[in-house]
């Protein structure tokens, strides 16, 4: 049986942590926003800048490691804790649209809705986010990292595009994170399987 809490209910467990206690990163909850794929704030009012505290330490680690390699350089994070309640909405939002797997079938649940997983970029000293060839949400081809070797051949990509993926896997993996085939945007932490056994799902 699932172990589950509700969004209101995460300000006062010991298990997670305000994306705000997290040093040396910015934040930009996109789907706190009309900056994604429904084009609406999904998350007011409830207060979504949270990880467990697992996640929230190896974000920390990320963020130490890109700020020594690359001063100026901060991780801006997109998404973090996504309540089950929002992975069901953006679940029917692609109803019918062939592009389904692009998410965590509610029923399987996502790892965001754990706290275990993030949606990252980077920025540069200026605020700006460098250039990784797509935008957040973009459901796509041209957003898989598994497929950057032949789209640099076919010149879809730019040799800085896959390097600019590249800084943010390495400081992600670094950190005890993994990307996925899908999304250069997308990273868990921990095993899924093992996340979804043991972890708390937010609703």
């Amino acid at each position: 049986m699932t172990r589950t809490i509700t969004s209101e209910q995460v300000a006062v467990h010991p298990d997670y942590r305000h994306l705000s206690t997290i040093a040396g990163i910015g934040i930009d909850l996109r789907y706190a926003t009309p900056h994604n794929f429904v084009g609406r704030d999904l998350y007011s009012p409830l207060d979504c800048a949270w990880l467990h505290r697992e996640a929230a330490q190896a974000i920390e680690r990320a963020a130490a490691w890109l700020a020594a390699r690359q001063p100026g350089r901060t991780l801006l994070i997109l998404d973090a804790l996504r309540p089950h309640r929002v992975q069901e909405l953006l679940w029917e939002a692609l109803a019918g649209t062939g592009l389904r797997m692009y998410l965590a079938d509610p029923a399987r649940g996502s790892i965001h809705s754990y706290g275990m997983a993030v949606d990252v970029t980077i920025v540069d000293e200026n605020g700006r986010e460098l250039d990784m060839g797509t935008g957040f949400d973009d459901m796509t081809d041209l957003s898989h990292p598994a497929l950057e070797p032949a789209m640099l051949a076919a010149g879809r990509l730019t040799a800085q595009q896959a390097a600019n993926r590249q800084l943010l896997r390495d400081a992600m993996s670094g950190a005890g994170f993994a990307g996925i085939n899908s999304e250069w945007w997308h990273f868990d932490c921990g095993d899924r399987e093992a996340v979804r056994a043991s972890y708390l799902r937010v609703l």
